[in-house]
């Protein structure tokens, strides 16, 4: 199978958001792996020190055209990747096979009115966070002693609607800003298809995350990943869902967090009936006893988001996606 390059370039990205008009950055056939470039940080340029923005990133900034600023969120993602053959109704696999940050450095930022606490933390303050990519790991705060594991992950794994400007802060049945820390390389991630060719597109590289993203960010850096496309017209999917080396996982988004984990419970329920074949009510009690569920985020305004975790160990045999 082809393996392509998607190098960020001001053709390539898109900023703020996803669009249905936008002309595909990579065609690409069903199988095929690309090996992509994501930046993070837009927003910050003329703020970060020097070795946060390359060469490549600054030409970014200075000269990204107005077509390609497509929202109002701050996210700069690459793509989209059209696939061959992706018709709306079909699910776009995203097989994560690497995931790997392209600097030493991040950003946190706190947002004024955003976050988990914006009544208390409510002026802006933006830090940057060295990674010790030997060592894999970010010493928070510095001089603390205090080791966070760098586990890196792309916040932003979407496929574009028929909506010419959609926000990227939100996510929904598209994906998008999804948040999940739980995504690193090994997984796989199932998207529903909207438009012909998918028009998938990525970025918004975390280098380390808890579950929530209280402030409203995480250890954002750029990032390179390598995924492999897969089409697949044996599923149907009203909503994104996804599988790691150790879990089945389905994803709730919704405006307050009751609903959200409704959904994404619900939803375990769907794929235990449908593909570990056991009854409904036993699904829910099975739930209850041996599925957990995760706050994913609940600071992408306004969608906040819960994740349950399958894990595959209980089951006698693999299910099969």
């Amino acid at each position: 199978m082809p393996t392509y390059t998607l190098h960020a370039t001001p053709s390539t990205v898109h900023l703020g958001g996803f669009s249905s008009t936008l002309p595909p950055a990579l065609r690409v056939q069903s199988g095929d792996v690309v090996q992509v470039e994501t930046y993070s940080g837009f927003a910050h340029y003329g703020k970060a020190p020097d070795r946060f923005f390359t060469p490549e990133f600054i030409e970014i900034c200075k000269t990204l055209p107005a077509e390609r600023r497509v929202g109002p969120g701050p996210h700069l993602l690459t793509g989209p990747i059209y696939v061959e053959g992706a018709e709306p109704g079909d699910v776009l696999e995203v097989r994560l096979q690497a995931i790997t940050p392209r600097l030493p450095i991040g950003f946190n930022a706190i947002r004024p009115g955003w976050g988990a606490l914006p009544g208390e933390f409510d002026q802006p303050r933006l830090r940057f966070i060295d990674l010790d990519l030997e060592q894999g790991v970010a010493e928070f705060p510095p001089g603390s002693g205090i080791r966070v594991p760098i586990q890196p992950f792309f916040g932003i794994l979407g496929v574009a609607t028929d909506e010419t400007s959609r926000n990227s802060v939100p996510p929904g049945a598209y994906g998008g800003n999804i948040d999940n820390r739980q995504l690193q390389a090994g997984s796989r991630v199932f998207l529903p298809v909207f438009l012909p060719g998918a028009l998938f597109s990525v970025g918004d590289g975390h280098a380390a995350q808890g579950d929530g993203e209280i402030d409203v960010t995480a250890i954002e850096t750029s990032m390179n990943g390598t995924l492999q496309l897969i089409l697949r017209k044996d599923l149907h999917f009203q909503a994104p869902m996804a599988e790691t080396p150790t879990d089945f996982i389905t994803l709730g988004f919704a405006e307050d967090l009751d609903t959200a984990f409704e959904l994404a419970l619900k939803r375990m329920i769907d794929f235990l009936h449908k593909f570990v074949g056991i009854e409904r009510e036993e699904a829910y009690v099975l739930c209850s006893i041996a599925v957990n569920f995760h706050i994913t985020q609940v600071v992408n305004s306004p969608m906040k988001g819960v994740h349950g975790l399958l894990p595959k160990g209980i089951l006698p045999q693999p299910a099969l996606l």
